[in-house]
C-alpha cells in the first residue's frame, strides 16, 4: 500500500502546471525546514548525549561572536570590563631624555669641549661604560660615598661583578696599563666626554645618569701640568660665559695625610656633639669626608678644624707653591681653601674645584674639579706613573647656561641654524626638491624642509616658526619653467631665479 501511494504521487507531479510547480517549489523548502526543526526540538530535552554534542558545536560559536563583539568595543564578554590600555613607560628615576629644544645648549658645551681640548693638544679617547667593579672599589676607595652608596653594581650572566662607571679617571688609569702606554712618549694627554652613573638622590643639576667633560695628563709629575689642567677647565667655562671661582688646596702625600688624619680625628671627636649624623658616622670610617660635608650644621666645626697644609712635607709644600706660582703667572684667579679634599681616595697633592655663584641666592654650585693621583696606576697593577686630571659636570653647565639665556657666549659654539627653508607643492615638485637639496648639501649648505603634503601656508608658518630669513618655493609651474622662488621672510618680497643658480644664491645668504 505505501508503495502504491508513492507511485501515484510521482505520476501526479508531471500533470502539475508550471505555475503550480513554482508555487510548490517555494513551499517545499519551508516544509522541509519545518520538518527538520521539529525533531531537534523533541530530541534535545530527551537525548542528553545528543544535547551535549550539539551544545559543544553550536554554543561556543555564538559565544565567540559575543567575545569578538565585546573585544571590538574594548570590553570583556564575561565580566564586561574595559580592555586595559598599555602602560605608559617612563624613564627610570634620575634618568632623562635630552630633548631637541635643549640640543643647542648640549651641542654648544660638547663643541666647546672638543675645541678647548684640541687647542691644548689633548687627544680623544674612550673607555667602556661598564668595567669590573673592583676597578672602582680599588681606585675610588671603600668608605667613600661613591663606592658605599652610589655605585651601580650587578652580577652578569657569568657571575662577574660589573660596575657602571661612576667617573672617568679609573678607566683611563686601567687603559694606560692595558695598552702599555708607558712605552709611548710621555706625558699622555687624553680627553673624553660621555655618560656616567651614580645612584644619587636626584635634584636640580644632579641625575643618576650624568655627563662629564674630562681631561687627563698621565706620565709626568710637574707643577706645570697641574696649572695647565686648571687653566684648561677655567678657560672652558669662561669661554661659555660662566664666571667661576677656582678653589685650590694640597692634601700632600699619603704619609702627610696619615699624620693629619690622626690630628683631625681627635679634633672631630671632641666636637662630635655639634656634627650632623652623617658626619658622626664618617669620623670612624673616613674622617676626611667630614671636611667635604655640605651640611650647614657642620660648617662651623669644619672652619675651625686643623688645616692640612700645616702637615705637608717639604716636597709637597714646594710642589704646591710652584703650582700657585704658575697660576699667578697665567693670571688665573684662585682661592686657597684648606677644607677642600675632594671625595675620592686616589688624590695626592694638588686638588682643585670650580664653582659658580648663584647671583640670586649667593650660594655656590660646584661645576667640576680634579687633582693629582700619582699612585693610582701603580695601585691598579701598573708601573709607577704620576698623573693628574679634571672633570666638568656638563648637566650643571647646561643648567647654568639656560639660566643665563641673555649671555652672548652661552651658545657661541652651538651649530648655526640654516637661514633657508625649502617649501614644495606637488609630487613633481617634491622630486625636484630632493635633487636640489642634494645639490645644496654637496656644497655643505643645509636647509630646513618638509617633504610631506603640507600646504604652502603651513610650510611658510613652519619656516617662520623656525626663524629662517629666506624660503625657497618650488611648485609645479616652477618645475616646468626651470625656476625657483626665493622669498624674504621679513619683507615678503619674492624673487624668481633659475634653478641652476640656486647654490650660488643661497651661498650669498650664508655670508
Amino acid at each position: 500500500m505505501p508503495s502504491r501511494k508513492t507511485t501515484v504521487a510521482k505520476k501526479k507531479k508531471p500533470v502539475v502546471t508550471k505555475t503550480t510547480k513554482k508555487a510548490t517549489e517555494k513551499k517545499t523548502p519551508a516544509k522541509k525546514k519545518f520538518v527538520e526543526k521539529k525533531p531537534v526540538k523533541k530530541v534535545l530535552p530527551k537525548k542528553v548525549a545528543t544535547s551535549h554534542v550539539t551544545a559543544k558545536k553550536v554554543v561556543p560559536q555564538k559565544q565567540d561572536a559575543k567575545v569578538e563583539k565585546k573585544s571590538a568595543q574594548g570590553g570583556s564578554a564575561l565580566g564586561g570590563e574595559k580592555k586595559k590600555k598599555p602602560e605608559k613607560l617612563q624613564p627610570l628615576r634620575g634618568m632623562r631624555d635630552l630633548h631637541p629644544k635643549d640640543a643647542k645648549f648640549w651641542r654648544s658645551v660638547y663643541r666647546a669641549a672638543e675645541q678647548m681640548s684640541e687647542a691644548y693638544n689633548f687627544e680623544y679617547m674612550e673607555v667602556p661604560v661598564i668595567e669590573d667593579a673592583k676597578l672602582f672599589t680599588r681606585s675610588i676607595g671603600k668608605g667613600t660615598d661613591v663606592v658605599d652608596k652610589e655605585m651601580y653594581v650587578f652580577e652578569d650572566k657569568d657571575g662577574n661583578d660589573i660596575g657602571l662607571r661612576p667617573e672617568f679617571t679609573a678607566g683611563f688609569a686601567r687603559a694606560y696599563i692595558t695598552h702599555g702606554m708607558q712605552s709611548d712618549p710621555q706625558p699622555i694627554k687624553v680627553w673624553t666626554s660621555g655618560s656616567l652613573f651614580r645612584h644619587d638622590r636626584p635634584q636640580a643639576g644632579r641625575y643618576r645618569e650624568f655627563r662629564q667633560f674630562d681631561c687627563e695628563t698621565l706620565g709626568t709629575r710637574d707643577a706645570a701640568v697641574d696649572a695647565e689642567l686648571i687653566t684648561v677647565a677655567y678657560n672652558y667655562l669662561k669661554d661659555l660665559g660662566l664666571d667661576t671661582t677656582v678653589r685650590v688646596n694640597s692634601i700632600g702625600s699619603p704619609e702627610d695625610r696619615a699624620n693629619y688624619v690622626i690630628e683631625l680625628t681627635a679634633y672631630l671627636r671632641s666636637k662630635r656633639s655639634y656634627l650632623s649624623e652623617l658626619s658622626k658616622k664618617r669620623i670612624a670610617k673616613n674622617p676626611l669626608r667630614v671636611l667635604d660635608s655640605k651640611d650647614p650644621q657642620d660648617r662651623e666645626v669644619i672652619e675651625e678644624a686643623p688645616q692640612i697644609i700645616d702637615w705637608l712635607g717639604e716636597d709637597s709644600k714646594k710642589f704646591f707653591m710652584r703650582v700657585l706660582e704658575y697660576l699667578d703667572h697665567l693670571n688665573i684667579p684662585y682661592i686657597l681653601d684648606s677644607t677642600l679634599v675632594r671625595g675620592l681616595d686616589y688624590y695626592t697633592d694638588t686638588v682643585f674645584e670650580f664653582s659658580l655663584t648663584d647671583q640670586k641666592e649667593g650660594s655656590q654650585t660646584a661645576l667640576g674639579g680634579g687633582g693629582r693621583y700619582d699612585l693610582l696606576i701603580e695601585q691598579l697593577g701598573g708601573p709607577h706613573t704620576p698623573a693628574a686630571g679634571f672633570a666638568i659636570g656638563l648637566d650643571r653647565v647646561v643648567l647654568a647656561l639656560k639660566d643665563q639665556r641673555n649671555n652672548p657666549k652661552a651658545l657661541r659654539h652651538a651649530p648655526k641654524k640654516s637661514p633657508v627653508y625649502f617649501a614644495q607643492l606637488g609630487d613633481q615638485a617634491r622630486q625636484h626638491t630632493l635633487r636640489l637639496i642634494e645639490d645644496l648639501r654637496q656644497e655643505n649648505i643645509i636647509t630646513y624642509h618638509n617633504l610631506g603634503k603640507s600646504s604652502l601656508k603651513s610650510q611658510l608658518e613652519q619656516a617662520h616658526k623656525i626663524g629662517v630669513t629666506h624660503t625657497l618655493i618650488l611648485g609645479q609651474k616652477e618645475v616646468q619653467d626651470g625656476t625657483i622662488i626665493i622669498r624674504d621672510m621679513e619683507s615678503g618680497i619674492q624673487e624668481i631665479i633659475d634653478q641652476g643658480k640656486i647654490v650660488k644664491e643661497v651661498a650669498k645668504l650664508l655670508q
